[in-house]
């Protein structure tokens, strides 16, 4: 039987001793590589300009995830608000930049969680969670304690330190990180954060460490490891010939791996020229080559689908 990381982490005590450490790094907040120094646990904002308390824009049974999240009842999604990267061009722009959402307690984001597995949802899904790590161990420590079984996914943009994975390590069964930028100058150019290729590499390499690749089970619904997401942009802004070969060479041949046609401008998208416009057909195909040349080949089922149909 699948016990989910968190249950034995409440079972074992260290549970407990990973919230007070995630709590702390609020204090002058460290709690992603923003470094912004701020007190959030006395209210003071920083680059995320979320406090203590969770902040959530909404939650339910979501069936845009990749095919082994979704399963037959959905991922149980929840949108938490604000983002530490708050690309220019993201499709979330309501969430990551305008702020829509509401403040609760952990205790309600507990409930929350509950209420997701009740509704017979495969997994609880985090997404954008860096930022409210501290909030989402207290939560899964209350949701945990009340029979919370199901797996936890971190559904990251991938600027995670080091510091805060290892936090996580025997909390979270699947991380999902996209893998967005290879080149400073661009990371810089559309997020604010030139130290994303060095940040992105290191956090993948630790959530491998502590997940392994993507595990199923007899129904193809996943359990633990880690999937990446590679959004294909205009102009290769997102190099996906190194970016693949990085997974290849340095995580696994094994990845999950899904690469994203939907690229639209959304947001500030105008403000830089190659972000302007969609992806052809031409870009997405040659990207989803130049993952099976670099020996990327475990692609959700999906990409299969675009690649015929779009």
């Amino acid at each position: 039987m699948f016990e989910p990381a968190y249950v034995a982490a409440l079972k074992n005590g260290t549970l407990q001793d990973k919230i007070n450490r995630a709590r702390d790094m609020m204090f002058q907040c460290s709690v992603c590589p923003r470094n912004c120094g701020v007190n959030r646990l006395e209210g003071e904002l920083g680059y995320c300009q979320v406090g203590p308390r969770p902040v959530v824009s909404s939650a339910n049974p979501h069936f845009g995830e990749e095919d082994p999240l979704v399963g037959t009842n959905g991922s149980g999604t929840i949108f938490l608000t604000s983002c530490n990267l708050r690309c220019i061009f993201c499709q979330n722009f309501e969430i990551s930049h305008v702020m829509e959402g509401r403040e609760i307690d952990t205790g309600r984001l507990a409930q929350i969680m509950l209420e997701l597995q009740r509704a017979g949802c495969h997994n609880i899904n985090f997404v954008t969670p860096t930022h409210q790590v501290p909030q989402i161990l207290e939560a899964t420590a209350v949701a945990a304690a009340n029979g919370l079984n199901l797996p936890l996914v971190y559904n990251t943009g991938g600027y995670d330190s080091v510091e805060i994975l290892k936090i996580l390590d025997g909390v979270v069964d699947i991380y999902m990180p996209d893998l967005k930028f290879m080149d400073s100058a661009i990371s810089s150019a559309l997020m604010n954060a030139p130290d994303y290729p060095e940040v992105v590499r290191a956090a993948l390499r630790e959530m491998h460490r502590q997940v392994g690749d993507l595990r199923m089970d007899e129904r193809g619904i996943a359990l633990r490891g880690l999937l990446v997401r590679h959004l294909v942009m205009p102009d290769n802004l997102a190099d996906t010939r190194k970016a693949m070969a990085f997974l290849a060479r340095e995580i696994s041949t094994n990845t999950y791996v899904n690469i994203m046609n939907q690229y639209r401008p959304c947001g500030r998208a105008m403000e830089h020229p190659s972000t302007r416009r969609s992806i052809t057909r031409e870009e997405y195909r040659a990207a989803v080559d130049a993952a099976l040349q670099e020996g990327i080949t475990r692609l959700d089922q999906r990409t299969g689908f675009r690649l015929r149909f779009i």
